[in-house]
């Protein structure tokens, strides 16, 4: 018989390892809920219409297509299949995909609910979605993204806000970030200024991977894309340049003093920054001039969070989109949006070992079951404890006391409480506290303040 397993680059969570989560997708959520964000859900599956196109080829190529249902292979001539062509064969074998991410169905969602919602919109999100990608470290085939968007206003106040909402997660998840920021418009003066605005795809593709293979491996992929040495040699001291954030926009305003576009780019990173330095964060703001996101549909302010001192991919990456909406039919709608990745954030709090002790949700206090006549006195007891918030159970079955005690060790359960004979003749509960060994007797409507 086959070993049961599960898809590479997915994983089982045991419910320790859930409370953890559920831990982090709290915390999110109270921030997007301080901050006026309202929750939506939409399917895990899309029509692959609404998929393709938005995320550039090399985003299309990990769409997971799921089949079409009955006889795929029906409306297939003999030829088609023995060309064995992939791709034609899943544009007509496959008419929807699992979602890539949750960004193009919220868009889609827009435009579909336009006459149910209120603009401007603040919406967040927190669901799976899958991407066929190679798995590794930190990179998996189906994780959860945490999601806040603002749709419907071109304010650059909500930059402002979802880096605040950024900067309040992570200070309440008790670890350090570098919060990384850049403009898709400074990255569109730049590829003017070295003389390729026909090829701002290729070169923010190659710069953004800088963090990963160095500028050197970037310099080689620019050559490779056919950026020619002159326009890399014009790129490289922009790519080096250092200082604060604001000796960088001063820097680059000469520079690209000829872009207006990169202009328009840098007023609106100052902007944020001036109104976050009246509020001023917790952790690192960095204009990093490296940082592009593949994403074909960003077109202002760019997002990415690093933890410190962990090796670790982006924890949490947005930007602004200006008109993701028009490719549904609904045109001008601005919106701008963060992803919080969940997967990633937990391996995080996992290698730092942050968890709070209250994070744990298991039992708090286990009742042993002594027989029928005991369980009839104690189940009252079970509903007033659990009335009051206490997390309590009754051992199922009058097992041996060996048996249901090793159960309590097994599940780190802090209390086990007696109600035999003797105890119900007087009217108490024995409490054992399984850390110290103490035993104690409380009277049955007292019980809950243990626990206060």
């Amino acid at each position: 018989m086959q070993k049961p397993s599960i898809p590479k680059g997915t994983r089982d969570f045991l419910p320790h390892e859930m409370e953890r989560r559920n831990y982090i997708f709290e915390t999110i959520k109270s921030v997007f809920h301080s901050f006026g964000f309202r929750q939506i859900e939409t399917p895990a599956m899309e029509n692959l219409s609404t998929l393709t196109g938005k995320y550039g080829d090399e985003g299309d190529k990990l769409l997971f297509r799921i089949l079409n249902s009955g006889d795929c292979l029906a409306k297939f001539t003999d030829e088609e299949l023995l060309a064995k062509n992939s791709a034609s064969f899943a544009a007509k074998a496959c008419d929807r995909g699992l979602r890539y991410d949750l960004t193009v169905p919220f868009a889609r969602f827009v435009v579909q609910h336009r006459n149910e919602i209120t603009l401007p919109f603040r919406r967040y999100q927190i669901q799976p979605v899958w991407r066929a990608d190679r798995p590794q470290k930190g990179r998996y085939r189906e994780f959860f993204q945490c999601d806040a968007d603002m749709i419907g206003s071109d304010s650059l106040l909500n930059e402002v806000e979802l880096t605040q909402i950024i900067d309040t997660v992570f200070t309440k998840l008790g670890f350090p970030v570098r919060i990384l920021l850049n403009n898709r418009k400074i990255l569109t003066g730049i590829a003017e200024y070295i003389g390729h605005a026909d090829k701002i795809i290729d070169i923010t593709v190659a710069m953004d991977k800088t963090d990963k293979i160095g500028l050197d491996k970037v310099v080689e992929e620019l050559k490779e894309r056919e950026i020619s040495d002159a326009a890399i040699e014009k790129l490289m001291p922009i790519l080096r340049l250092s200082g604060g954030n604001r000796e960088k926009i001063a820097v680059l305003r000469e520079v690209l003093a000829e872009s207006s576009t990169a202009i328009r780019g840098l007023d609106e990173v100052e902007f944020i920054l001036d109104k976050l330095a009246l509020t001023p964060l917790k952790n690192e703001l960095e204009l990093n001039l490296t940082l592009a996101r593949g994403l074909d549909y960003y077109t202002g302010a760019i997002f990415e969070v690093k933890a410190v001192g962990v090796e670790m991919g982006s924890i949490t990456g947005g930007g602004r989109y200006d008109n993701l909406t028009g490719v549904f039919g609904l045109d001008n709608i601005s919106g701008v949006g963060i992803s919080f990745g969940a997967d990633r954030i937990y391996d995080v709090l996992n290698m730092l070992d942050l968890y709070p002790k209250e994070s744990a949700r298991g039992t708090q206090l286990l009742f042993i079951n002594f027989g029928e006549k005991e369980v009839d006195a104690v189940l009252p007891v079970l509903n007033m404890l659990r009335m009051q918030g206490v997390r309590t159970e009754l051992y199922p079955d009058a097992a041996k006391m060996k048996k249901q005690m090793s159960y309590a060790d097994d599940l780190n359960i802090p209390f086990v409480a007696f109600v035999g004979t003797k105890e119900l003749e007087n009217g108490v509960v024995n409490i054992k506290d399984m850390k110290s060994g103490e035993q104690k007797d409380y009277p049955m409507d007292e019980l809950v303040k243990l626990f206060l």
